[in-house]
């Protein structure tokens, strides 16, 4: 009896132990983030005195209220989120239509193609043939130049490949049987049981698209209609960390001037929250494509 109270007695203490040590751990991974958020909700020019840890000192809105009101930022946050939809629709349709190609046993081109697809992910043209590509095609200075030329990724395709793989070919051989061709197959059976890798890779295509900013730089940095939110993100940073003076171009309101600390930060969360506010929808989904895509039965 005393053994076992001794024993219930050490796993209340290690309980306690493990608590306080999950706890450190928790504090430590979300104190970046909300150090963040404090210091752009805080007063601009308080915040030039440093200290402020998880909390405002001097709460206010002005730096949000300071971001909505430049035209570009505005125009750059509306392009990405359309980048972003169409881009990952695009994206996860594509890989997966030619992952399903690749997958089939009676495609006898599967295997030099596979190889053919592999090999673009070890060597690349060059920045400089990308470009006269892209200018060849008549894409530079569009807004099609954020969709076209990342409409596949290879890498995508061989994890859904993968995942179709571990599927039971039977399926296929059964609605063929039932007179569906090769459209009905993939879209009522195939994609309908590739809910996990797909919303894998779409978390992956997704978060490439919303975090791209040197595609602007390269194809429509003298397009302010074209313009990315992170690309606006990268300019208020360069000139917070130079020390130069970015104005809007369509007020020319100085932005450096205002608030650079608390307004880089504000930005800051302001590109961040649309990806945190998704993770949680497609984490279940995310974890288990990335385990069952790589393992068959």
């Amino acid at each position: 009896m005393q053994g076992a109270l001794k024993k219930s007695s050490g796993d209340r203490l290690f309980d306690i132990f493990i608590g306080i040590f999950m706890s450190l751990v928790v504090i430590l991974t979300l104190y970046p983030f909300l150090n963040v958020l404090a210091i752009s909700f805080n007063n601009s020019v308080d915040t030039v005195r440093g200290g402020i840890t998880i909390f405002p000192r001097e709460f206010t809105l002005k730096n949000y209220e300071t971001i909505f009101g430049f035209e570009g930022l505005l125009v750059g946050f509306k392009n990405s989120v359309i980048r972003t939809v169409i881009g990952t629709l695009l994206g996860v349709l594509s890989a997966s239509m030619l992952a399903y190609t690749l997958s089939r046993p009676d495609f006898q081109a599967r295997r030099w193609m596979s190889v053919m697809f592999a090999m673009t992910m070890y060597f690349s043209g060059g920045l400089i043939p990308a470009f006269l590509l892209m200018k060849s095609l008549g894409l530079i200075g569009t807004f099609s130049i954020y969709i076209i030329p990342a409409l596949l990724s290879v890498w995508n395709v061989f994890v859904v490949r993968s995942y179709i793989d571990g599927l039971p070919y039977a399926l296929q051989e059964s609605a063929k049987i039932d007179g569906a061709n090769d459209w009905t197959i993939f879209w009522k059976v195939i994609l309908p049981l590739c809910q996990p890798v797909l919303a894998t890779i779409a978390l992956f295509i997704a978060v490439g698209h919303w975090n791209a900013w040197f595609d602007t730089y390269l194809y429509n940095n003298r397009n302010p209609e074209n313009t990315t939110l992170q690309y606006e993100l990268m300019k208020v940073l360069l000139s917070t960390q130079t020390g130069s003076d970015y104005r809007d171009p369509a007020t020319q309101q100085s932005l450096s001037a205002v608030s650079p600390e608390s307004i880089k930060m504000a930005i800051t969360i302001v590109v961040t929250v649309p990806i945190l506010l998704v993770y949680p929808f497609l984490q279940k989904y995310f974890v288990k494509g990335m385990t069952l895509g790589a393992v068959k039965s």
